[in-house]
């Protein structure tokens, strides 16, 4: 005997096990039990505070380049050393003339004074100009989703940014995804705390109430739903 469970007026199979004393009722009524607690207790989870709709916002302060970002490398009247190319995971460039220059952790423009003196001993004033055209950035300035996102990634943040954002970006939730169990990772003086987050009702009931701000380096987690 299948055990079925109606939840919403649809009938659900709760478990794929065959109950094989349905014979025996008092045994049958405490397979059922035990069933149904097992249901509770693994539907339980902690329950977080609300995150807060608006945040006391950090000053960005100059964009500085990350491993993953594309930068464009423009030498002045040498078009044979200017050259497009990606940030390698240990944070160096190569570029013609010069290998290994340190790029992670560097603004645009101090990477470009880096490579000119490293061009000197080649060219006559060398004029370089660094321009990043795909931003990654470091991690404490990226705001990563995981779980239950059409597109789990990690975002380099902007100014001004809310769930809102990140849920454009990633696609929304999967169909399997419990939104309103989602929560927010993030470091609070120091300390990492979780905050509740209510995607379902932002994104299926339009309450932009539940449209919160994010912050450079917070967590986006979403969990799968259990039915």
């Amino acid at each position: 005997m299948n055990v079925w469970f109606l939840t919403e007026g649809k009938r659900w199979p709760y478990i794929a096990l065959s109950l094989m004393f349905s014979n025996n009722k008092k045994w049958f009524v405490a397979g059922v039990a035990a069933v149904v607690a097992a249901t509770a207790a693994g539907c339980a989870h902690p329950r977080f505070p609300d995150a807060p709709v608006q945040v006391e916002k950090r000053a960005l302060e100059q964009y500085v380049i990350g491993a993953g970002d594309v930068l464009s490398v423009m030498v002045w009247n040498n078009p044979e050393l200017s050259m497009s190319l990606p940030v390698r995971p240990d944070g160096q460039i190569s570029t013609p003339l010069v290998e290994d220059v340190q790029a992670s952790g560097l603004t645009p423009t101090a990477l470009a004074r880096d490579i000119e003196r490293s061009l000197e001993i080649y060219l006559r004033d060398p004029v370089v100009t660094v321009i990043v055209t795909g931003f990654q950035g470091p991690y404490q300035r990226q705001v990563r989703v995981i779980g239950q996102a059409a597109q789990p990634q990690a975002l380099q943040y902007r100014e001004d940014m809310t769930v809102m954002d990140v849920m454009i970006a990633v696609g929304g939730i999967t169909e399997f995804a419990a939104g309103n169990r989602a929560s927010i990772v993030r470091r609070v003086e120091g300390e990492e705390v979780q905050l509740r987050v209510r995607l379902d009702d932002l994104l299926n009931g339009g309450d932009i109430s539940a449209n919160v701000d994010m912050l450079p380096g917070d967590v986006l987690v979403i969990p799968e739903s259990f039915f």
